[in-house]
C-alpha cells in the first residue's frame, strides 16, 4: 500500500515538473514573440535601440511612454501587481492594474498608428494579435492627434526624457496642430452652403467718418527790425 501510494506521489510530482516546463516554455516564446512586435512598433516610433524592446518591463515602460502615460506608473503597475495579487478578494483587482495601463497606453499608440479606439478591445482579450497586427501594418507613427485627457494631470502624464526615445509632442499641453502642408478636405461634389433664413439681412458697414482737421499751429509775428538813427 505504501509503494502504492509513493509511487502515486512520484507520478503526480512527475507529471506536475512536465507541466510547469510546456508552461515556461510557452512563457518564454510567449515573451519572445510579443518584444519581437514591440521592437517593431519602436522602430515605427522612432525609437533608438532595438534592445530596448527586450529587456522585461523596460519595454513596458517604453510602450507607456510612447502612449503619453508616464512609464513610473506603468512601473508602479506592475510591481504592486506582483506584490499585492496574493491578497484575498482584492487580488484580482489589483493584477488587472497592468493591463488598465496598458490599455490607456495602448489606445494612444493605437491612434497615432491609425486605429480607433475599439481597437483596444483587442488588445485587452489577445494583446499578442494587437501587437501582431500593428507591427506589421502598413500604418506609419503620427504624433500629430489631439493631446490626451490626462495630458495635464500630474500623475498619469508622461514628463520623463530619455535619450533615444522620442518626445510625443501629443503628451504635451498645447492644442492640436495640424501636420505643415495640411489641407482641410475639400467639400463633396454638389454642396450647397445653408441659405440664410428669410428676412435676413447683413449687418450695414459702419459709416465712414472724415478724420478731424489738424489743429492749426500758432503762428508768432516776427519782430520789425530798429529803424536806423538819423543823422
Amino acid at each position: 500500500m505504501d509503494d502504492y501510494s509513493g509511487g502515486s506521489a512520484a507520478a503526480a510530482a512527475a507529471a506536475l515538473i512536465v507541466f510547469a516546463f510546456f508552461i515556461f516554455i510557452f512563457a518564454v516564446i510567449g515573451y519572445v514573440i510579443s518584444a519581437f512586435f514591440l521592437m517593431k512598433i519602436f522602430d515605427k516610433a522612432g525609437v533608438q535601440g532595438k534592445w530596448r524592446a527586450w529587456v522585461p518591463i523596460y519595454n513596458f515602460m517604453v510602450f507607456a511612454k510612447l502612449g503619453d502615460v508616464s512609464p513610473w506608473v506603468m512601473l508602479g503597475a506592475i510591481l504592486v501587481s506582483g506584490v499585492l495579487n496574493q491578497v484575498p478578494v482584492l487580488g484580482w483587482i489589483i493584477a488587472l492594474l497592468p493591463v488598465a495601463v496598458g490599455a490607456l497606453a495602448a489606445w494612444r499608440v493605437g491612434l497615432k498608428l491609425q486605429k480607433e479606439t475599439p481597437w483596444v478591445i483587442l488588445y485587452v482579450l489577445l494583446g499578442l494579435v494587437w501587437l501582431g497586427i500593428l507591427a506589421f501594418d502598413k500604418s506609419r507613427w503620427n504624433t500629430n492627434v489631439p493631446p490626451a485627457p490626462w495630458a495635464a494631470n500630474g500623475f498619469l502624464a508622461d514628463r520623463t526624457v530619455w535619450q533615444g526615445v522620442p518626445v510625443q509632442t501629443s503628451a504635451a499641453p498645447g492644442g492640436y496642430t495640424p501636420p505643415a502642408g495640411y489641407q482641410p478636405p475639400a467639400p463633396p461634389a454638389g454642396y450647397q452652403p445653408p441659405a440664410p433664413p428669410a428676412g435676413y439681412q447683413p449687418p450695414a458697414p459702419p459709416a465712414a467718418t472724415e478724420p478731424p482737421a489738424a489743429p492749426e499751429s500758432p503762428t508768432t509775428e516776427q519782430p520789425s527790425a530798429p529803424e536806423p538813427p538819423r543823422s
